[in-house]
C-alpha cells in the first residue's frame, strides 16, 4: 500500500508531502484562508494528478501505435461548487497539445482511451460528481516547444 507523509513546514498551513520514493509537493492554503503561498492548494493537486495520469495513458498508447510525440503540454481548467462545503470540482476542461507528426484520429482515440477507460484519476473525479471535457490539438512538427501557457 502506497504511504505519504505529510509534515508542516511554513506558516500555520504550509506542508510537504512525501512518498515511500523521496517524492514531494509543497502545499499550502490560499492567502486568503491564512496561508503563504508556500505552495500548491490540495485541491489543485487533484487536477495536477488528473493532467499526470492522462498524459502517461495518452503517450504510452501512442507509443504503442509508433507515433512519434515530439512534444506534450496539457491545460487543465477546473470551476468548483458555489456555496457548497465540501466543495468539490463540478466542472473540469482539460486541453491535450501534442507535437509532432501525429495522426489526429489515433490520437483523438488514445485521449478517449485514457479519459474513459483507463486513467484512475479522471474516473475519481467523474464519480465525485465532475464533468470532464476535454479537446485534443495537433500541432505540426515545426512548433515544437512553443509555450502556449
Amino acid at each position: 500500500m502506497p504511504k505519504i507523509e505529510l509534515a508542516r513546514v511554513s506558516g500555520d498551513f504550509g506542508f510537504v508531502a512525501t512518498d515511500e520514493n523521496g517524492h514531494s509537493i509543497q502545499m499550502d492554503s490560499s492567502p486568503e484562508s491564512g496561508g503563504q503561498d508556500f505552495g500548491v492548494r490540495p485541491m489543485q493537486v487533484l487536477l495536477m494528478g488528473l493532467a499526470g495520469c492522462s498524459a502517461i495513458d495518452v503517450i504510452a498508447i501512442l507509443k504503442k501505435q509508433r507515433q512519434e510525440v515530439k512534444d506534450y503540454k496539457m491545460v487543465v481548467n477546473g470551476e468548483r461548487e458555489k456555496g457548497k462545503e465540501p466543495s468539490l470540482w463540478q466542472n473540469i476542461d482539460v486541453e491535450f497539445h501534442l507535437y509532432g507528426d501525429i495522426d489526429e484520429d489515433k490520437a483523438a482515440k488514445a485521449v478517449e482511451l485514457s479519459m474513459g477507460k483507463y486513467c484512475s484519476v479522471s474516473a475519481t473525479l467523474e464519480k465525485a460528481g465532475a464533468n470532464i471535457k476535454w479537446k485534443v490539438f495537433i500541432h505540426a512538427a515545426e512548433n515544437e516547444g512553443v509555450d502556449f501557457i
